[in-house]
């Protein structure tokens, strides 16, 4: 009986011999014993090391073997033995743990050897997916940053380019970005608070100014059966011929522009915000207009993977299909906004909107915006916010222009949080139509007003055009010697900030004997005053004797 227990010892500890006496055999079962409890302790301690890291990491992991009241597992499946199994009494304790010490070592570089390597997120992709331009293989990127593209903003081909000509623009780009920035930090190392263009800015100036003199010259013919030509074969699979539209220097402009774009939506791509091709709206019918959308915009996941989405251009609830969108439209009552309105004149008229009283359509239209604003975040919550919904009327209702977001109690006297125009709107002049009815409301209010920033890039352009003609229609018509900016800001409720920084874009703004001058450029006020006249009698402004408002109170 002791024989068969010795036996059962010496085959889980040693290699099972049975002719050695059963002293040597219990000396050599005790000594493997010791080193493999030693061995497998050092593993055990690694791996719980490792686990306790990983689960550091996520804790969701962790949270969960909190509530499993099992021991954790090895590696192998088994749970870890105490410490009171190491047997600590066998003469070659220490040369057994570094031999257990190497060899754990040893497995653990064995076991990350096996470990699959982790990669990059720009370097993950889906080999499923393919660009749907006809004829391309999905290699290269617009960018000339990336491997592989999936969507038309990223292809090449699409661009009439190929993936190495992307490649060279984007070393060329690279170099031209690095010279800008070296310049700007040299220039604000030595620059003063108000300084003159610099020799080497006026002659880039003049530079860019002759390289776009020819850029409305028009194609020549055999310029326009090229065109044309590629038109045909191509369709709207192809991106336009661009080259002799117009000069190179807004040509290269152009594409650093779409190069910016893809770029921006491949990071949305990592990031997860939006899948290749699959849960971006690409464009939504909006009363009789079909528009191409230019951002994502978080709208529900049933519907953002449709691709494409019914909005109603009254009510804007939005629907999957156009059959939807018949049926709701039969029995829809809205033809104006909700809210009061409160500026009419002609067909144009503004409703105010409370974000508190009508929540559900003011969250549509935010998700609506987001469509075409980059920097837009408010989505959901529009109760601390006015809106002012700008509309067009026809026979068949008020139909949606644009709209200006404002806090009801702002402490910066913000007056714009987030404006918009309509992209079937715009470049009519109903951008400044909403930045001036802005203005107006701060002028009531008695208060000098400011757009909130970031200003999206549309944004920032309409601002600076409007900036520059209420100054320059205020030096046309002041008559006296000596102007001050607190004065113009006062009078048009421009923020002293704006005021200065459009004077110095215009080169109006000099430092002289200790002191700051305003000058009064002819040549830029009688160019303005000659754009007057040609424009004519435009309906395109606001009329204060048409605001029908009183600031509200407690709100």
């Amino acid at each position: 009986m002791p024989r068969r227990r010795q036996r059962h010892m010496a085959g889980s500890g040693s290699d099972g011999t049975e002719d050695s006496d059963s002293s040597a055999e219990r000396e050599q079962t005790n000594s493997s014993e010791s080193d493999g409890n030693i061995t497998k302790r050092q593993r055990l301690t690694r791996a719980s090391t490792r686990l306790s890291q990983s689960s550091q990491d996520t804790p969701d992991l962790k949270r969960t073997a909190d509530h499993d009241e099992s021991p954790p597992l090895t590696p192998t499946g088994n749970a870890p033995s105490s410490e009171s199994e190491l047997d600590i009494s066998s003469p070659n304790a220490s040369h057994d743990e570094s031999q257990a010490k190497d060899q754990t070592n040893r497995d653990s570089d064995k076991d990350l050897s096996h470990r699959p390597k982790r990669r990059r997120c720009h370097e993950t992709y889906n080999f499923n997916m393919k660009c749907p331009t006809p004829g391309c293989n999905s290699l290269g990127h617009l960018t000339g940053k990336h491997e592989r593209h999936f969507a038309v903003s990223g292809c090449p081909l699409y661009h009439n380019l190929s993936a190495d000509e992307c490649k060279v623009k984007a070393i060329s780009r690279e170099k031209q970005e690095e010279e800008v920035k070296a310049q700007e930090e040299s220039n604000s190392r030595h620059a003063t608070r108000h300084q003159t263009p610099t020799s080497k800015q006026s002659k880039y100036k003049e530079q860019v100014a002759e390289m776009r003199k020819g850029r409305n010259a028009g194609l020549q013919k055999e310029q326009k059966e090229k065109h044309m030509e590629h038109r045909q074969t191509h369709g709207n699979t192809r991106e336009p011929l661009l080259e002799n539209i117009t000069s190179d220097y807004d040509l290269e402009l152009f594409r650093k522009a779409q190069a910016r774009a893809s770029e921006d939506l491949e990071k949305l791509r990592i990031q997860g915000q939006i899948t290749e091709g699959s849960n971006m709206i690409k464009t939504i019918l909006f009363g009789r207009y079909e528009l191409d959308t230019w951002y994502h915009s978080p709208y529900p996941e049933e519907y953002a993977r449709l691709g494409r989405l019914y909005v109603c251009e009254f009510c804007l609830k939005y629907m999957k299909s156009q059959t939807i969108l018949r049926r709701h439209m039969a029995k829809c009552v809205w033809k104006h906004p909700p809210g009061d309105e409160v500026y009419r004149k002609g067909a144009i008229s503004v409703f105010e909107v409370d974000g508190k009283k009508n929540k559900i359509y003011c969250q549509n239209l935010c998700l609506l915006a987001k469509l075409f604003l980059d920097h837009k975040t408010l989505y959901y919550d529009v109760e601390p916010f006015l809106f002012y919904v700008m509309t067009e009327a026809d026979n068949t209702g008020c139909h949606l222009v644009g709209y200006f977001s404002k806090e009801k109690n702002s402490f910066l006297n913000y007056n714009v949080s987030c404006i918009l125009t309509m992209p079937q709107y715009m470049r009519q002049g109903f951008g400044k139509m909403l930045i001036d009815f802005s203005y107006l409301l701060s002028k009531v209010e008695e208060k000098v007003g400011s757009p909130e920033r970031p200003l999206s890039d549309l944004g920032l352009i309409s601002y600076r055009s409007y900036w520059k003609e209420v100054l320059l229609r205020y030096m046309y018509n002041f008559q006296g010697k000596e102007i001050s900016i607190k004065e113009i800001s006062q009078e048009t409720a421009v923020n002293p900030v704006d005021i200065v920084s459009t004077l110095q874009s215009l080169q109006m703004l000099k430092y002289w004997k200790g002191k700051h001058l305003v000058l009064k450029r002819q040549d830029l006020i009688d160019e303005w005053k000659a754009k007057e006249i040609k424009r004519g009698n435009s309906n395109k402004t606001i009329d204060p004797t048409s605001l029908k408002w009183t600031p509200p109170k407690g709100t």
